[in-house]
């Protein structure tokens, strides 16, 4: 029983640091009495949390506000810059790596070309790759404090238990456990693609409203999904496989075993494959000379005015607006963001899938429903850095670093 409630304790004490750190990381700066109003917590709980918050450097005090009668309020602010986490992005054969402080600024990148099909050759390289790079940025590294990763497959994020990767051998792999032990730093490791909504909501596109879905097109076709500012997970933590929505009965066998998925007609690898086979049947096109065809290559020549091209991107533009209008009738987003090299050509698939949108779904739920494409295509780790700041914010990070003395 009393192990009960120390442990409810500490949770109620979680809890109440958190909605402290975030009001000032969201609203600062903002004094100790609109925090204590907008919380709904005892004054003097905001007094003791914020200094602690400010003896553990986490927060710092601002300018004053401009009086409005009787004592002068100080205001609040995260200090963001000598907090220095390590952010990590997993592909299929690559490694992106980034140093970023508490603010998301990137201090320093790096990648690598990164083969594994077994579990300890994850495991390994990553370790390997992680210990050169901090060494190389010893000299500007701070307060170390977290590492989080993000990775194509089925991740339990609570756990940080990788369940299942594509192409691998990998099964309940307890990847932050394991990087925990060897960097002496809290991991937290998640999805690559609802790691990537959970960064367009803080830092990029849909940072302005609480419910929104990302569509990326890279080699599959995935999605992630923020309801209430929330990446919403399912059951077993795998929800948004929006590339395999069948739409085409009739269609090419997917992966996953059935027929017409999406991703069969609206990924990268689908793109450019019919386009290489049509161009064989003698269909004319610019990008025939091209030794590689990449989806950017695809993107430009559509845009200077190569038919086959901009067939094929308003094609997928179609089929992804189809898909997009299931899920638009399903969760009545407040913004669609379209990731992937595809929005280099906005201007042509932007209209299809609008039209298709518009055709599919509820009117009321696509009246006024902007579809934009993603700001952080440039930044591959910021879905890594996403599980870090909302660690921060929920707190289980926060009080971490709160019990370190």
């Amino acid at each position: 029983m009393t192990s009960g409630q120390i442990g409810n304790v500490d949770l109620v004490k979680q809890l109440n640091s958190a909605a402290v750190y975030r009001l000032i990381d969201q609203e600062g700066p903002i004094s100790r009495i609109q925090v204590a109003d907008v919380s709904q917590l005892a004054p003097a709980s905001v007094t003791k949390i914020t200094r602690q918050l400010l003896a553990h450097g986490l927060i710092k005090e601002v300018a004053q506000q401009a009086s409005t009668g009787g004592r002068r309020a100080i205001s609040l602010t995260t200090e963001v810059e000598p907090f220095h986490s390590i952010a990590v992005r997993i592909g299929r054969d690559y490694l992106h790596y980034s140093l970023v402080d508490l603010g998301g600024t990137v201090l320093a990148d790096g990648s690598a070309e990164f083969h594994y099909e077994h579990q300890g050759e994850l495991l390994e390289g990553l370790i390997s790759h992680l210990k050169v790079f901090l060494e190389e940025n010893r000299e500007i590294l701070m307060n170390f404090i977290a590492i989080g990763i993000v990775l194509p497959g089925l991740v339990n994020p609570e756990t940080g238990i990788v369940e299942y990767m594509p192409n691998t051998d990998i099964d309940s792999l307890e990847l932050a456990d394991k990087v925990r032990e060897q960097f002496k730093v809290e991991c937290f490791v998640g999805n690559d693609i609802r790691g990537r909504a959970l960064a367009e909501h803080y830092f990029g596109a849909s940072r302005d409203c609480q419910d929104s879905i990302l569509v990326s097109v890279h080699r599959g076709t995935g999605s992630g999904i923020i309801v209430n500012g929330q990446v919403f997970l399912g059951f077993n933590r795998n929800v948004g496989e929006i590339g395999h929505i069948q739409i085409d009965p009739l269609g090419e066998q997917c992966q996953c075993g059935n027929f017409g998925c999406l991703e069969t007609v609206a990924s990268n690898p689908a793109v450019i494959s019919r386009i290489k086979k049509l161009i064989a049947r003698g269909y004319n096109s610019s990008l025939a000379g091209l030794e590689v065809i990449t989806m950017r290559d695809v993107c430009e020549h559509a845009l200077k005015g190569d038919e086959l091209a901009k067939e094929s991107l308003v094609r997928v533009g179609n089929m992804l607006g189809k898909a997009i209008a299931i899920t638009v009738n399903l969760f009545n987003p407040q913004k669609i963001v379209i990731a992937g090299d595809i929005t280099l050509a906005r201007d042509i698939i932007f209209p299809a899938i609008q039209k298709n949108v518009e055709t599919q779904s509820l009117k009321d739920f696509h009246k006024d429903l902007p579809i934009v494409a993603s700001e952080l295509e440039s930044q591959p780790t910021m879905g890594a850095f996403a599980m870090i700041k909302r660690a921060m914010l929920n707190g289980a990070l926060l009080q971490k670093l709160l019990e370190d003395e």
